[in-house]
């Protein structure tokens, strides 16, 4: 049984769309990519909808109904996924500013639909054990990694042929359309019949929880255990979000700074600004493979207790000691080679990994159900919050270059 609910969690989210993939090529505006910075841009149109989206899921929590939450973004991953599919082979590749547009506006559904699941997944596990968000978060830097993985074989299969890049993109997007409806599948009619999932999900609807009651009738439990509440009536009183958010504010900045320094970074810095060196073509593709790679390990090293950094000031040190990571990129991408650069991006990698899972298993700890779930999707919304600001950054230092 323990091998089943690891990996459930982790299976959904390793092939879930996740903010990686914006920067794959895209079918159809791959000819626009120099001249309008595709990359950027389609980050820039994704994280506002998943701020925004997020935000307003998160002040709206306790009333949610955290099935229909999931699958709705679940379910809007694949279909956007396989409206990608559709632009392109309705535009037959031709590409334009049209499809660039079209392009834009699936990535803004896609940052809705991160909103609903990243933020109602992180919530729903938070109140279950810390192995499920250990599990969850590695799944998503498995999505990276697999992410990397297919960037690469497209690009060494399809490269010396015509119109290789859109093939590879092609296929990309027809693997990961597949997966997705296999998360909704996952989701839908095996995940909430797991035993320790039942068992969880009773205990926070005891504690007051209003949003597993859909998950509970999916697992087959009709009725809400209420006996002990009914005795106790203190036990269904839970802290406000604000209350949440003043006790835990150092949680709620670490995310917001571990994902403000990764993503001023990784990935549009690595990808352009580079120089030139002995790989060529492939040197930012291998970057952004080592940072996943790293991200992926370093998201694992909690599971060793002694190894795991639970205080809140040394975490908030940790944190803060990143951010000599910008003077060191900034004088590795001009003065040193490809070897210094692909140490440092592994290191960016296996800290943010480490830190993530740190603070998200450790927050949690001490709280009532309801207000654990609640916890998670703010913790989440800081984490979106820091991606939209270090995205922004990264822009910003574009214009200042010169465009």
């Amino acid at each position: 049984m323990l091998a089943s609910w690891k990996r459930v969690p982790f299976f959904m989210e390793q092939y879930a769309y996740d903010w990686r993939l914006l920067f794959l090529p895209v079918p159809g505006i791959s000819s626009l990519s120099q001249k309008y910075h595709s990359a950027r841009v389609l980050t820039l149109v994704y994280q506002p909808f998943a701020l925004g989206t997020l935000a307003i899921l998160a002040y709206h929590e306790a009333k949610m109904n955290t099935r229909r939450r999931n699958l709705f973004g679940y379910i809007l991953f694949f279909i956007s996924s396989f409206l990608v599919l559709v632009l392109d082979l309705a535009t037959s590749g031709k590409g334009g500013l049209g499809t660039f547009i079209g392009t834009c506006a699936i990535s803004g559904a896609f940052g809705v639909a991160d909103a609903h699941v990243q933020g109602g997944m992180v919530g729903d596990l938070s109140f279950m054990r810390p192995e499920f968000i250990q599990s969850f978060l590695a799944g998503l830097a498995a999505s990276g990694i697999l992410t990397s993985a297919l960037r690469l074989i497209t690009k060494a299969a399809f490269e010396s042929t015509k119109d290789g890049l859109r093939k590879g993109a092609l296929l990309f997007f027809a693997i990961s359309t597949f997966f997705e409806l296999l998360c909704v599948l996952l989701y839908a009619f095996a995940f909430p019949k797991l035993a320790i999932v039942k068992y969880y999900r009773s205990k926070a609807a005891s504690e007051g929880s209003k949003t597993v009651s859909a998950d509970l009738a999916a697992g087959g439990i009709q009725t809400l255990p209420q006996q002990e509440a009914e005795e106790d009536p203190k036990q269904l009183e839970r802290l406000s979000n604000k209350e949440l958010l003043f006790q835990n504010i150092d949680y709620a900045l670490d995310m917001f700074l571990i994902y403000v320094l990764t993503l001023s970074i990784f990935p549009g810095f690595l990808s352009e600004d580079t120089g030139s060196h002995g790989l060529g073509a492939w040197y930012a593709l291998v970057l952004i493979a080592m940072y996943n790679v790293w991200d992926l390990i370093g998201r694992y090293i909690p599971l060793l207790k002694f190894l795991k950094l639970e205080s809140r000031k040394g975490l908030m040190i940790a944190i803060l000691s990143r951010f000599l990571l910008i003077p060191a990129f900034y004088f590795t991408a001009k003065y040193g080679d490809q070897g210094w650069m692909i140490l440092l991006t592994s290191f960016l990698g296996l800290t943010n990994g480490y830190l993530t899972v740190c603070v998200l298993t450790s927050a949690p700890k001490g709280y009532k159900g309801p207000e654990q779930n609640a916890l998670g999707n703010l913790l989440v919304l800081f984490l979106l919050g820091g991606i939209f600001a270090g995205v922004t950054l990264d822009w910003l230092w574009l214009i200042g270059k010169g465009w």
